[in-house]
């Protein structure tokens, strides 16, 4: 989804969200969805969103020239370095916020992209990305494009032959947790986006809060961006039953 945005809002940073919802829906809350680029000239943004129920199902009914509610950007983004040696990861959905991350990084640093997925299918948003001045690899369970396997073996092997300063991570729960732990293995810095149910985006709700070695953090408002380091025993599913943006 393509959106024009008012030019106060363009100032953003990778990582970070907005609370998108159909002026149709009168009744589903709006859905938080990552930013996957932004056009300063043009003066829009870009999201790329899965549709899995009653609010993504409206955002994807949207025609052209049909005005949205949103609000944003919110939440805390990656810390865009410069000058260093830095590992992109996405996998499944979790690709779409580090399009945003790449063009921000790709200008100042050494930057090398590893995309992954279950399939050929899950990949698909690759199409929209531009691979100039990275390095990228893709990797499929099923070895249907790339590399088979999983992005955490890739990055395994690109810490044993070089060393990084800074891993950025997002996607499923489990590939980012392996991830963060490898990571933290060698002392490389890493930084991952949660993917808590949000219902509120304001840290009004308290639905999306987690555990941090700082005590309770709301992902709405102090992530969804957090130093893997200063997790502690991280589970989506456990907000997944008390939170009411279904």
């Amino acid at each position: 989804m393509v959106v024009e945005i008012p030019e106060e809002l363009l100032v953003s940073k990778p990582g970070q969200f907005f609370m998108l919802k159909s002026l149709q829906d009168a009744f589903s809350l709006r859905r938080p969805i990552s930013i996957h680029q932004v056009n300063k000239q043009d003066r829009t943004m870009e999201f790329y969103y899965e549709v899995k129920g009653r609010g993504t199902e409206s955002l994807a009914d949207f025609q052209e020239g049909e005005k949205i509610s949103l609000q944003g950007p919110l939440g805390h983004g990656f810390s865009v370095v410069k000058d260093k040696k830095v590992i992109v990861i996405g996998g499944g959905m979790g690709i779409a916020p580090m399009k945003y991350l790449l063009d921000d990084l790709k200008e100042n640093n050494e930057v090398t992209f590893i995309a992954g997925g279950r399939n050929q299918d899950a990949i698909e948003i690759l199409d929209f990305f531009s691979f100039q001045k990275l390095r990228a690899y893709i990797t499929t369970d099923d070895g249907s494009v790339g590399m088979k396997g999983n992005v955490v073996t890739k990055l395994k092997d690109l810490l044993e032959q070089d060393s990084y300063d800074q891993i950025y991570v997002c996607g499923p729960h489990g590939m980012m947790i392996a991830a963060a732990e490898t990571a933290q293995e060698k002392g490389v810095a890493c930084e991952i986006s949660l993917e808590n149910r949000m219902a509120c985006g304001v840290k009004a709700c308290v639905g999306c809060s987690i555990q941090t070695v700082d005590g309770m953090r709301k992902v709405c408002h102090d992530g969804p961006v957090f130093d893997s380091r200063k997790i502690v025993n991280y589970d989506p599913k456990e907000k997944a039953s008390i939170c009411c943006g279904n």
